[in-house]
């Protein structure tokens, strides 16, 4: 499945969505918490890099369709 082109914010709203939390934000880059399974690093960017996406869907623990989903 293609990813789709989405913001750092639209990203971490889909995050939240899915029982993640945020835990801390340092600069542009926002750290999301969720009980076993860990975390997630999202930055804030206009558009996130497609590769940058899929690692944060990959280390959300989600499918790239899940993720689709929840946007």
């Amino acid at each position: 499945m293609k990813l789709p082109r989405i913001s750092g914010e639209e990203a971490i709203k889909a995050l939240v969505k899915a029982g993640w939390s945020v835990e801390r934000q340092r600069g542009s880059h926002v750290v999301l918490y969720k009980e076993g399974t860990g975390i997630v690093v999202v930055p804030l960017h206009r558009e996130l890099d497609r590769g940058t996406l899929r690692a944060i869907i990959k280390q959300s623990g989600m499918t790239v369709k899940e993720f689709a989903e929840l946007l």
